[in-house]
């Protein structure tokens, strides 16, 4: 595979990731085990220093140990939307990994579809205002206000109205390769 398809498919990933995290913004979960059920998935997140906004808007429970930072989200059904018209992105019903502060690790259950491969999403790491999006044999970096404003499941940034969808902003991509 060339340098450059890896490098396009690198930054289709992150895209759908991208709108995947700001879905998480709208619907608020709580951490496991802390005593205060009233707190939300979304919540969690921000406690960790990441905006809602990298869940998809649904999220129906989560589960998180903050002695290890492992967590689990459940959408209540696996979900998939597309950006830009050639970016599509899916989440499984249950996503998982381990998170930190501005680091979320081993992260399982979401995918990007570049060209014709679905890759997945292992690691997000928050610098500055900045989230860079690791595919593993490369990453993408966003703007962290692309993820202010949650996509929903099925229709993404185009659920009202026949506007396109919206475009999330690169600032930049990198491959190990």
């Amino acid at each position: 595979m060339s340098p450059s398809l890896i490098l396009s498919l690198s930054h289709l990933l992150l895209l759908l990731f991208s709108a995947a995290a700001a879905a998480a913004s709208s619907r608020p979960l709580g951490l496991a085990g802390d005593g205060d059920d009233s707190s939300s998935a979304y919540e969690a997140l921000e406690g960790y220093n990441f905006p809602a906004g990298i869940l998809p808007q649904g999220v129906t429970g989560y589960e998180l140990d903050p002695s290890t930072g492992r967590f689990r989200a459940d959408l209540g059904g696996a979900c998939s939307f597309s950006l830009q018209g050639s970016y599509q992105l899916r989440y499984k019903s249950t996503i998982g990994g381990y998170i930190s502060p501005n680091r979320l690790a081993s992260l399982t259950g979401v995918s990007v579809k570049v060209l014709f491969l679905w890759l997945n999403i292992i690691e997000v790491e928050r610098v500055g205002d900045e989230l860079y999006f690791s595919v593993g044999i490369a990453s993408a970096s966003f703007g962290i206000d692309n993820f202010f404003e949650s996509p929903q499941c099925g229709c993404g940034f185009d659920c009202v109205g026949g506007g396109g969808a919206r475009k999330i902003r690169i600032k930049g991509l990198a491959s190990s390769i």
